[in-house]
């Protein structure tokens, strides 16, 4: 229980008190420091100073993704001479925002980190194998970096891709976690049966997953996790976070969510209205930064649609928890009157060995409605996967997309455009 900041262990009402203390300090700074945030409350008419309680904070403005990528620099606090590290979005969903941080906002990523590798089970005699990229302005690449140093455990940069050297890695410097790509941990174990590796007698033990959900809106694994674990018995934690917020929601090992650091950031799951969802009842998160010195924001709205848990976890925690990610706002699909999100989608495909890559694509159909089209590489005859897939969609979700079976070369253009550093499995080409 020592890896745990007290705070997590307090009760919901101290938890509370402590937020809006520093919901007040983190306005007063603003107030005075940001650009972007002194026009945005003078516009609104917003008064800061009337902001004391969480419940006040629907009458403050939200700031969204726009705002971020049409202001970028007025969100700025410090002169430019203070910073120590420009950070960016992959720009997944739009042109590339540009996070600036200060030597102190370092130290709190790797605090952040820190503590959230422990909760994670992380110890200082672990050895981590990271499987993801620590240049082209990636934030959670420094961020692990920085957090598994502060931890005092071992670290291997290895980088993402090529599985004969990540395994090569593996069999000779006998890591104890893996911090990757779900998807690529699949790639993983079909490269370890070709080579004859046996999973199960290696040095790893756990896997830190980024990138991807590991879990159902229930919290049961999914299909992706299910694949994972099936195969390899090793210890599986989602990780949940974004450049923006440069803070991380884990798992521990109950595996009930990613844990909230009140200390780090204030949560608020909103509805269409920007006012705060019912308990139980999905929202989109929305953050408010504590102790950022750049670049910090309020009320900022991720796109992300989660369900929040606010029952003690049996670690002891007091924090509220996130569930998975079950879509982005913006990628919300309606086909034929049924709502669903790419990764619902992403779960179907994925429990088809047959199915070797795919691309989800929304467009608008002539009658000005949503329509999608799976792009599909299969490694056996498509009909008959096309039939199987048909029936497991009209099951699961009451309605059969489009489909479109196409070669290996032609995923690779569609999921690479050059712009991003992640591969995309959801074009957005609707109207």
């Amino acid at each position: 229980m020592s890896s745990i900041p007290e705070i997590e262990l307090q009760s919901r009402e101290n938890i509370k008190r402590f937020q809006e203390e520093k919901l007040k300090q983190t306005l007063a700074y603003v107030s005075a420091h940001s650009p972007f945030y002194k026009n945005l409350f003078k516009k609104s008419g917003t008064s800061t100073s009337d902001i004391s309680r969480l419940e006040d904070l629907p009458s403050l403005p939200v700031t969204t993704k726009d705002d971020l990528q049409q202001y970028n620099w007025d969100f700025l606090c410090v002169s430019r001479d203070d910073i120590v590290e420009y950070t960016s979005t992959s720009g997944t969903l739009g042109k590339p925002v540009t996070i600036a941080l200060t030597e102190k906002d370092l130290q709190r990523l790797a605090y952040n980190e820190s503590i959230s590798f422990a909760c994670a089970d992380g110890k200082k005699d672990d050895l981590y194998q990271l499987m993801l990229t620590l240049d082209r302005q990636f934030m959670a690449g420094i961020a692990y970096y920085e957090g598994i140093r502060k931890l005092g455990a071992g670290l291997i940069r290895v980088g993402p891709g090529l599985p004969a050297l990540q395994w090569e890695t593996i069999e000779r410097l006998k890591p104890t976690v893996l911090v990757a790509v779900p998807s690529f941990i699949i790639k993983l174990i079909e490269f370890a049966k070709h080579q004859g590796i046996d999973l199960n007698n290696c040095s790893v033990k756990k896997a830190i997953c980024i990138g991807e959900s590991l879990r159902n809106a229930d919290l049961e694994l999914n299909t992706l996790g299910t694949q994972i674990f099936d195969a390899w018995k090793i210890r599986l934690y989602s990780t949940y976070a974004s450049t923006e917020m440069q803070t991380a929601f884990t798992e521990c090992s109950e595996g009930s969510g990613g844990h909230h650091h009140p200390e780090l950031i204030i949560v608020e799951l909103l509805d269409e209205n920007n006012q705060p969802v019912k308990e139980g009842e999905i929202g989109e998160v929305t953050i408010t930064t504590l102790g950022v010195e750049a670049m910090p924001l309020v009320r900022y709205k991720t796109g992300d649609m989660v369900k929040a848990y606010h029952t003690q976890c049996s670690c002891g925690r007091n924090t509220l928890r996130l569930g998975p990610v079950l879509g982005r706002h913006q990628q919300m699909i309606k086909l034929k009157g049924t709502t669903m999100y790419p990764p619902g989608i992403y779960d179907i495909l994925n429990q088809f060995p047959q199915v070797t890559d795919y691309v989800v694509e929304a467009y608008t159909g002539t009658l000005g409605t949503d329509e999608i089209k799976l792009h599909i590489c299969v490694v056996e005859n498509a009909v008959q996967v096309e039939e199987a897939l048909k029936n497991a969609f009209q099951s699961r979700l009451r309605v059969v997309p489009n489909f479109e079976f196409i070669s290996s070369a032609q995923m690779d253009k569609l999921q690479h455009d050059g712009k991003s550093r992640k591969i995309k499995k959801f074009i957005d080409n609707r109207k």
